[in-house]
């Protein structure tokens, strides 16, 4: 008995260690077999991976291909049941089996350990599941509206749908749906040096230490701040409001004027301003101009009273609530601030606007609400973050809905960047982009069609060491700034919407839609026969400097969106012909290519370049008025001042030529150069004043008034005329204007003359009898 249990015992073994055996040699063959350092890798890796989902931490996926961490996780359970099978087989102390019963256990066991062809569906159906499951829990618990309800489902199956292909980094918050609210989009506005810079470069860096950028991501054209930065910046806020938004989305558009063009095209671009008055001086001139446009457009703003630091003996504390930190203040602080603050709210009034500060606002639906801050120190920065969350989770509600369509994006900017070739950025407002997508937009020569080869926004603060500095997503969703990379996007206009075709038809419908956007846009622009030639990056620019030149009475004959191309200087250089003045080029934020510089040089076309249009302004309007001093010198002897004299009998100094004598200016002004007349005496011209003296002095001129002696000496090829014989002191001289002097006068001496000598003027045309 002893024996045979013994033999059936080794033949066991003998079995088990061929099929061992056997087993080893075909995963070898098929490059499965794991060693046991592997299998504790990735055993590790399994449950660190678990311990990171159980803790609500996305996991970074390496790879784009789909199934692929799918087949990681297959192989790391596979790997786990080897683990906990092997040791089974080893046991010593389990008890003998009957060769039957052993045969099957080792079958079972073998085709355990193999990587069987349906062990991806098998763990993808599975995770699906508790997808599934969770999401049914989440459902049940929150108590929200039907509609919040219904948003969360559809963006919930959009992300579970599309899992393998969300992006290369899930912890982007750009690649996930905004459950009920999107993120608020805000502009700056303000006045030069108010501080809009300022304040916003101290809401990026709230609470940035040990190269921790506090959660505040820089997007494309934007700035996003998500909801533990406000939270971490409203701490201190009294009445702090629960926050139900994604975080704020703050644009940085250069100044107003592309936010005018923005909101002109009726985009939803921008949900609330902030409005930034700098307290010590009070509303300036962009300031007015920034009113009337959020006036006109029906925006909702807040006004930053900037520079409260700058009150004389103010004690700076950015852990109190502002309302709290000026009750504070020292009385005579205290006494500046309110007669400064009064001093705003009036010049307020003045503008129709009614204002408050935001603490003392009786009704914040008519009464705009003024928050006192200091964007050097941070005082107040949390009461206005904390007030524009409030206002738009409350009063604008229904306008930061998300809505996944229709799709609501703007093209911001056209750039050309190395590696990826002319990219766009895009503010996505609502609705989502997915890479693959087939996209339609406004270009210079027609709409352009193309498909998005990647969407990308940039890294982290944190992980700005990265190589790369953008971060690949497959999918975004509103609102956010992104920068999409695709084929034959030279010639994209910026400041125009963006749409995704689904189908054929709708493609079509697409273009004809961009096409006539851009057309009617280009339509309104109504060009002069003579003028500059203008040229801006964007559409919203080309407007907005087109508008400031019609404001400032300089005319266009052409305009143009895009690089200067040696096109653009041969149309610019048609005005050398009719308008050589204006035979210039004014090209806000775009580059010149240098063969059309070389050409603008040779055909002698000026090209003015700036990136701010004000400047723009500045070096043309110096380019007129340094053309304008130069003709007037080279015109200088062609103009006659009118005057009218009397001669003083008592001062006749030479009868001759040159005839010297003393005269009083009856009216208008007498200048060197002025040919003499005496109508009385027909005599059309006695000659020209050389010299005019006073008091023994040399002047150049003589007004209204003036007593002066006078040396007129002879210009003309006939007899020189005598004083006593021609004309005596009884007579009025007269200085003699032709039609072509009142035209030089009129042209470039027009601010020299007053209006009694426009009078005189009248009078010697007359008198002259010149049409």
């Amino acid at each position: 008995q002893r024996l045979e249990k013994e033999r059936l015992e080794k033949e066991r073994k003998e079995k088990k260690k061929q099929k061992e055996k056997e087993r080893k040699l075909r995963l070898k063959k098929e490059g499965k077999l794991l060693s046991s350092k592997q299998k504790a890798d990735l055993l590790r890796a399994k449950m660190s991976l678990q311990l990171l989902k159980e803790s609500g931490q996305a996991v970074i996926g390496k790879t784009r291909k789909e199934g692929r961490l799918d087949k990681q996780d297959s192989a790391e359970d596979e790997s786990k049941s080897d683990n906990i099978s092997e040791p089974k087989d080893d046991d010593n102390n389990t008890e003998p089996l009957d060769d039957a019963e052993m045969v099957d256990e080792e079958e079972d066991q073998v085709e355990e350990e193999e990587f069987p062809d349906d062990w991806e569906n098998i763990v993808i159906e599975d995770r699906k599941k508790k997808q599934q499951q969770q999401r049914q829990n989440a459902m049940e618990n929150k108590k929200s509206s039907n509609k919040s309800t219904n948003d969360t489902t559809t963006g919930g199956s959009n992300k579970s749908s599309i899992d393998p292909d969300l992006s290369l980094s899930t912890s982007n918050p750009a690649s996930r749906p905004p459950e009920k609210f999107r993120s608020p989009i805000i502009c700056v506005l303000g006045h030069v040096d108010t501080g809009k810079t300022k304040l916003l470069d101290y809401i990026r860096k709230t609470h940035i230490q040990d190269n921790e950028a506090g959660g505040i991501t820089q997007q494309i054209g934007a700035t996003f701040v998500p909801p533990t930065a406000i939270n971490e910046q409203c701490k201190h806020v009294k009445s702090k409001s629960e926050l139900k938004i994604p975080g704020l989305l703050i644009i940085d558009t250069p100044g107003h004027e592309s936010f005018s063009n923005l909101r002109s095209r009726g985009s939803s671009l921008c949900d609330i301003a902030i409005l930034v008055i700098d307290i010590m001086h009070g509303l300036e001139k962009q300031t007015i101009e920034s009113l009337n446009l959020l006036k006109s457009r029906k925006t909702p703003f807040v006004v930053a009273l900037n520079k409260i630091d700058r009150l004389y003996e103010w004690r700076s504390n950015v852990r109190k609530d502002v309302e709290d930190l000026i009750n504070s203040q020292q009385s005579n602080t205290k006494h500046e601030f309110n007669t400064l603050k009064q001093k705003v709210i009036v010049q307020l009034a003045e503008q129709s606007i009614n204002a408050a500060l935001f603490y003392e606002n009786p009704d914040p639906r008519t009464y705009i609400s003024l928050v006192p801050t200091s964007a050097h120190t941070g005082d107040g920065m949390g009461n206005l973050i904390n007030l524009i969350t409030h206002f738009t989770q409350t009063l604008m509600a229904k306008r930061i809905n998300y809505l996944l369509d229709p799709l609501d994006a703007t093209v911001l900017e056209v750039k050309a960047i190395p590696g990826l070739g002319t990219t766009i950025d895009v503010v996505l407002v609502n609705g989502k982009l997915r890479e693959g997508d087939k996209i339609v937009l406004a270009g210079h020569d027609g709409p352009i069609v193309t498909q998005i080869r990647a969407l990308l926004v940039p890294q982290p603060l944190k992980e700005l060491r990265v190589k790369s500095p953008y971060e690949e997503l497959r999918i975004v969703y509103g609102s956010v700034g992104v920068k999409i990379a695709a084929h034959d996007l030279e010639k994209a206009v910026a400041g125009l919407n963006l749409y995704v075709a689904h189908n054929e038809a709708e493609l079509e419908r697409l273009k004809t839609m961009c096409w006539n956007q851009f057309g009617s846009a280009m339509k309104a622009i109504k060009c002069s026969d003579k003028g500059v030639y203008v040229q801006a990056s964007t559409l919203g620019a080309l407007e907005a400097l087109l508008q400031f030149l019609k404001d400032s009475k300089i005319p266009y004959s052409g305009v143009r969106i895009g690089p200067i191309a040696k096109r653009d200087v041969m149309k610019a250089s048609i005005m050398l012909e009719h308008s050589p003045d204006n035979a210039a080029i004014l090209a806000f934020d775009v580059k010149i290519d240098r063969d059309a510089q070389e050409l603008a040089d040779q055909l002698g076309v000026k090209i003015f370049m700036a990136d701010i249009i004000y400047h723009l302004f500045d070096q043309f309007t110096a380019y007129k008025e340094n053309l304008r001093k130069q003709r007037k010198e080279q015109n200088r002897h062609l103009a006659v001042f009118p005057c009218k004299l009397r001669i003083l009998p008592n001062c006749i100094f030479n009868k001759r030529d040159p005839i010297v004598l003393g005269v009083h200016v009856e009216a208008g002004t007498i200048v060197s150069g002025t040919p003499i007349s005496v109508p009385t005496k027909e005599l059309d011209l006695i000659g020209r004043v050389t010299t005019i003296e006073h008091d023994h002095k040399t002047v150049d001129q003589a007004k209204t008034g003036d007593e002066v002696c006078i040396k007129i000496e002879h210009c003309t090829s006939d007899a020189p005329k005598l004083f006593g014989r021609h004309f005596d002191a009884n007579d009025l001289l007269y200085s003699r204007i032709t039609r072509e002097s009142i035209d030089i006068m009129k042209e470039y001496f027009r601010d020299d003359l007053e209006k009694s000598d426009w009078q005189l003027m009248i009078e010697l045309k007359k008198l002259f009898k010149i049409v």
